[in-house]
């Protein structure tokens, strides 16, 4: 049964500080693991790309082919159905059209002292993506982390995803298609991961390693920060639904299943200020759950996970979510917009009663791609600027670095660095 707590009961803020501070990650200790595998791929390259192939997707690289060509993905999307189709492209239309937008503008100004200084903006030289081959395999996904790294400007994007048995998803494909990837590699794991960060014979290195995975993806993404950048260090999925009692139960309850059915390790968790509605939305939950063919996912994700929070008063929320720092966050109350001004640590957010997360995860625009694990709280989802860079530029004449570089001799010769103020001062005396 999922947690039930009352704001009002005196054991609270004990219990709710228990739930704030429970861990869902994967009980595995991986880190052992996962540093072995990084260490073998970057000794022994295609060949341990192989090995670990074999032993984790049950086929041959040599056999079944180590890449899927372009025309291969070409043809999956001319395959689908068309409402399939149309839908795919709608969500890769809208999630292009927002994320256009986000990309930022170069600048530039001259300051009173004749100094000329900004910034240029440009584009990481390659981004790797990674696209999981079980659970998790979402062409959704393809198009939330490829549109952003092609409309910031990236040459060359390679995806790496595990084919279990051979087995390819053609929806994957086909979104790879839509979404321009010119690299498709039949490579998952950790090792694909260190394959993206140090190259092998096959695979050129990239700089930009991003998109979801398990603990194994998660914990080889984490070691190789440095080596590449990366969109984030992901855990399980979760949502926080604030609903009051004019919404109809039925909506909430599968508004909280739908994070619920990805992992038994998601978290769902209802704020509501009416214990009637609560409980309606308990019994619904019950109902819808034996309805979903991902019933036992689902089922063990809410009963391990779920939480129904019962307050005196809705205005309790931003504070007790703010703690959360969900990834989700959804408004289902009649002003929204006065609940979410005093928000502030959230991954994405969802205002009024007709704003599933669903929605978001597919066609709204904004990227589904968002921080968990309370780490909303210094993180954000992920953008254009995941694929750029921002580089400062000075330029100074005669007259400029006579008015300022007095005070940068002054701190060198403070801070015991003689070169730097020689590299100034003799400037200032011709």
């Amino acid at each position: 049964m999922p947690l039930r707590l009352d704001s009002r009961d005196p054991g609270f803020a004990a219990a709710f500080t228990a739930l704030v501070e429970g861990r869902r990650e994967a009980d595995e200790d991986v880190s052992r693991d996962v540093s072995a595998i990084i260490a073998t791929v970057r000794t022994h390259g295609d060949a341990a790309l192989a090995n670990y192939t074999s032993r984790f997707d049950r086929h041959e690289l040599e056999a079944s082919g180590w890449r899927i060509e372009r025309s291969d993905c070409d043809r999956a999307l001319a395959g689908l159905e068309s409402g399939l189709r149309e839908a795919l492209e709608l969500a890769a239309t809208r999630i292009e059209a927002y994320h256009t937008a986000q990309r930022p503008s170069d600048s530039e100004r001259t300051d009173s002292a004749g100094v000329r200084m900004g910034a240029r903006w440009s584009a990481v030289d390659a981004a790797g993506l990674y696209v999981p081959g079980g659970r998790a395999a979402y062409p959704s996904s393809v198009l939330m982390n490829a549109i952003p790294a092609r409309v910031a400007g990236v040459d060359r994007l390679v995806m790496v995803t595990p084919t279990p048995d051979g087995l390819v998803n053609p929806l994957v494909l086909a979104a790879a298609a839509l979404a321009g990837v010119d690299e498709v590699w039949r490579i998952g794991g950790a090792q694909a991961i260190a394959a993206l960060a140090y190259g092998t014979d096959r695979i050129r290195p990239v700089d930009v390693i991003v998109g979801p995975g398990n603990a194994w993806v998660a914990e080889a993404k984490r070691q190789l920060y440095g080596v590449v950048g990366i969109d984030m260090v992901a855990g399980p999925s979760e949502i926080v639904v604030v609903a009051d009692k004019d919404n109809d139960p039925a909506w909430i309850a599968a508004d909280l299943l739908s994070q619920a059915e990805h992992d038994p390790t998601s978290q769902s968790i209802l704020f509501t200020d009416d214990m009637a509605f609560a409980n309606a939305v308990a019994i619904e939950v019950e109902a819808q759950l034996g309805r979903l063919p991902t019933e036992t996912t689902a089922r063990a994700s809410w009963a391990d996970n779920g939480a129904i929070i019962t307050l005196a008063s809705l205005d309790e929320v931003p504070a007790l979510s703010d703690r959360l720092a969900p990834e989700h966050l959804e408004l289902a109350v009649a002003d929204p917009q006065a609940l979410f001004d005093r928000v502030r640590h959230a991954g994405s957010v969802f205002l009024g009663r007709y704003a599933p997360e669903a929605v978001g995860d597919y066609v709204a625009g904004p990227n589904h791609v968002l921080p968990t694990g309370r780490r909303a709280r210094f993180a954000s989802g992920l953008s254009v600027l995941d694929f750029m860079k921002r580089t400062s530029f000075i330029a100074l004449d005669a007259a400029a670095i006579a008015a300022i570089g007095p005070a940068a001799v002054a701190l060198a010769k403070a801070e015991g660095l003689p070169a730097h103020a020689a590299s100034v001062a003799a400037r200032l005396e011709r």
